[in-house]
């Protein structure tokens, strides 16, 4: 049994947002992402991946395909395959993501 600390696995960098891996398999991963104010994953696509963004911490301004939306604690959003998307921090806080992609590319 596989088991990680979401507590202890945060983890930030000033220079950019940091990708913390939790697990993974060959069809599947699961990080935490975590983004100091100002920080972005920008916009890309995977064409043979889902992604799911969850908010544990902060505010998250997320974008999939043309839409864009303000995402809060405890709220997720599905980036399916083929779909632009990204994600920026706009508060003044931290922002904690739990991140799962599958298949893994």
């Amino acid at each position: 049994m596989q088991i990680f600390d979401l507590q202890k696995s945060r983890s930030f960098s000033s220079d950019k947002l940091k990708k913390n891996n939790l697990t993974e398999t060959d069809r599947f991963f699961c990080d935490l992402y975590c983004l100091e104010p100002g920080q972005d994953q920008k916009p890309h696509l995977h064409h043979d991946s889902d992604k799911i963004y969850i908010v544990l911490e902060g505010r998250a301004w997320v974008r999939v395909g043309s839409e864009e939306r303000e995402l809060g604690r405890d709220q997720g959003v599905l980036a399916p395959a083929g779909m632009e998307h990204g994600v920026r921090n706009v508060s003044n806080e931290r922002l904690t993501l739990l991140v799962f992609m599958a298949p893994k590319p």
